[in-house]
């Protein structure tokens, strides 16, 4: 109930830009639909195993980031930002993968 309240939390003010036709809106919109994807992507069935679970709710956390992170490099114009957004698809990328690479995923490019 709680990531409920917090994700309709999160999302109610975009919701009000998302009726304009404007890059914001477009920004906006494309940030909820991230936000949303990643809170229910981290609930897991917790398996038994601590590791696995972990990667589990961490990887769409990272993932939404990089979402995020992506939109802004559509939309935002700071180069800053826009360098900073660019270190956070990169940094995230790497992460995800030496989490899947400790738990054996084969999706890490793991060739084991």
């Amino acid at each position: 109930m709680r990531k409920l309240i917090f994700a309709l939390a999160c999302c109610m003010a975009p919701l009000a830009w998302a009726q304009e036709s404007t890059p914001e809106a477009a920004y906006l919109a494309e940030n909820e639909a991230a936000m949303g994807k990643m809170m229910d992507d981290m609930t897991v069935k917790p398996s038994g195993d601590v590791d696995r679970d972990f990667v589990a709710m961490m990887t769409p956390h990272h993932q939404g980031a990089i979402d995020m992170a992506r939109s802004y490099l559509r939309y935002g114009h700071n180069e800053e930002l826009r360098r900073v957004s660019q270190g956070i698809i990169d940094g995230q990328q790497q992460e995800i993968a030496v989490m899947r690479h400790a738990i054996g995923d084969p999706s890490s490019g793991d060739t084991k």
